[in-house]
């Protein structure tokens, strides 16, 4: 479907709806990982297991649209954010909640519109679910350089050269160096033992824990296949599913019950 948008007109994504009894449902607005060059509108597993839970989720278009580079995703995103808040009856009720989710470089897109969020849309949030995001572009940590093949640090230099090719590197653009992070919607972070993106996934959490954010954590033991949620090449089965699904509906109880 396509959703018309005020700020960045008329945006391609995919529903994918819960069941038709499920009319007051969470809405979750999921940017897929594509290391900052590019998305491509197909299957995605994770943005599945998490509608499995009786979410609805909506997977836009953000670089279809402006393109790929700094800001042009973010304020696509952000738009369609903002569509979703005004409209979210048309998908769920009025007092749906309304979540940003994403993976990887589209895990970086969810953080910052959160942050965007909190200085432009205050409430419009109820909570932001970062997978393994991609916030660093120095790329310093541990975990990558003694984890990431070289055909995946390969693909994140050039992404973040890409990214950051408009010649910005605003807080929204890398949030991991953001100082003011106070006030953003609770977070979901995930990550898993054998995970490139590790150490900066959880530096992000204790950031935010440090600004007074609500935060849930969680590290998947090593050899579940989380790194094949963005596209991290490997013999290892993929059996993270249902452990996702669960922390995503514990992280919703959280959530009502606050």
């Amino acid at each position: 479907m396509t959703l018309e948008t005020a700020a960045s007109g008329s945006v391609p994504a995919r529903i994918l709806n819960c069941s038709a009894q499920c009319t007051s449902a969470p809405i979750l607005l999921f940017f897929r990982g594509c290391a900052f060059q590019g998305d491509k509108n197909e299957a995605n597993l994770v943005a599945e297991t998490i509608a499995g839970t009786g979410i609805t989720v909506v997977i836009p278009d953000c670089c279809g649209v402006s393109g790929s580079v700094f800001p042009s995703p973010l304020e696509t995103g952000f738009a369609v954010l903002s569509h979703l808040a005004r409209k979210r009856a048309g998908l769920g009720t009025r007092k749906s909640p309304l979540l940003v989710c994403g993976v990887e470089s589209g895990g970086n897109l969810a953080a910052a519109v959160a942050l965007k969020a909190r200085d432009h849309c205050e409430h419009a949030l109820d909570g932001q679910v970062l997978l393994s995001p991609l916030l660093d572009p120095y790329m310093g940590s541990a975990s990558i350089r003694s984890g990431a093949p070289v055909d995946m640090r390969n693909r994140w230099t050039e992404g973040w050269s890409h990214y950051l090719s408009g010649g910005l590197c605003h807080p929204y653009a890398a949030p991991r160096t953001c100082s003011r992070l106070a006030g953003v919607a609770p977070a979901l972070v995930v990550t898993s033992e054998d995970d490139p993106l590790h150490d900066e996934t959880l530096a992000y959490a204790v950031a935010l824990i440090a600004a007074n954010v609500k935060v849930s954590q969680h590290i998947l033991p090593a050899g579940m296949g989380w790194p094949s949620i963005y596209g991290c090449k490997g013999d290892t089965p993929v059996t993270w599913q249902e452990s996702l699904a669960r922390q995503f509906s514990d992280f919703l109880n959280s959530l009502n019950n606050q």
